[in-house]
């Protein structure tokens, strides 16, 4: 997947793209993210990006004309790529939206500055809106990278095992079983006898029982759109959830 990222803050990325598991995508060749500076596309004398907004008010605005250049010549290098604003209007990012972008050959990620974007670039170089949160940001850096983070794990070959997103929080609407590793006693706390039978299905059993406890105790909301078996509704009466019975 190639991700071009439209920016005036360029410097920002490459730390984070270069560590860890992004890191080892793109030495791979699995993820090639690009970073498109927006300033040099701005046709002011001193390469402005930003001025005020028309009808007053705090701070400054992204001007149109350099993000349209910018994401025209981006879009010429990357024709039918998906281009995406970080933005608080937009749709919420979720897995299942993560899964959703990983599907695509190419993404243009806009990140916006200063008290917003111009609204004439968004209505003529964005395709749709994403949110990663009802929180305020400096800038979309930081939304922009989390993105690429979050969509990277649906990337086959990304995290090695084709099994891992799919064992995870959310990935399944439920938040994650509880994990453990060496040593087997840490201290009097001992990890559960379960997990060192050798019983796969025991095993299985135990770790979803454990999900559904972990997302009624901390995210019961998720339990209302979550793909639920009779089996479950099951454990959750068992673990006297009142708005829960058996189906």
């Amino acid at each position: 997947m190639i991700i071009d990222i439209l920016t005036i803050f360029p410097g920002m990325f490459e730390s984070v793209f270069s560590s860890s598991i992004l890191g080892r995508a793109r030495e791979q060749k699995l993820l090639d993210i690009r970073l498109t500076d927006i300033r040099p596309f701005s046709a002011s004398k001193h390469k402005n990006t930003d001025d005020y907004p028309f009808g007053g008010g705090a701070g400054m605005v992204m001007m149109a004309q350099p993000i349209q250049d910018a994401m025209a010549s981006v879009s010429a290098s990357l024709p039918g790529a998906r281009r995406i604003y970080l933005g608080p209007r937009g749709r919420r990012l979720t897995t299942g939206v993560a899964r959703e972008l990983a599907a695509e050959k190419s993404l243009i990620l806009l990140c916006g500055h200063y008290e917003g974007v111009d609204q004439r670039a968004l209505d003529t170089c964005v395709d749709e809106e994403i949110s990663i949160g009802d929180y305020i940001l400096t800038g979309g850096e930081l939304a922009a990278m989390v993105l690429v983070d979050c969509v990277a794990r649906f990337i086959p070959g990304v995290l090695g095992s084709s099994d891992s997103p799919e064992e995870e929080s959310f990935s399944d609407g439920l938040l994650e079983y509880p994990q453990y590793t060496r040593p087997r006693d840490l201290n009097g706390h001992t990890v559960p006898e379960v997990l060192l039978s050798g019983d796969h299905s025991k095993i299985r059993a135990w770790r979803r029982r454990e999900s559904l406890a972990a997302t009624l105790r901390h995210r019961p909301d998720l339990l209302e759109s979550a793909d639920l078996s009779p089996a479950d509704h099951k454990i959750l009466k068992e673990l006297a959830h009142p708005c829960f019975s058996e189906s």
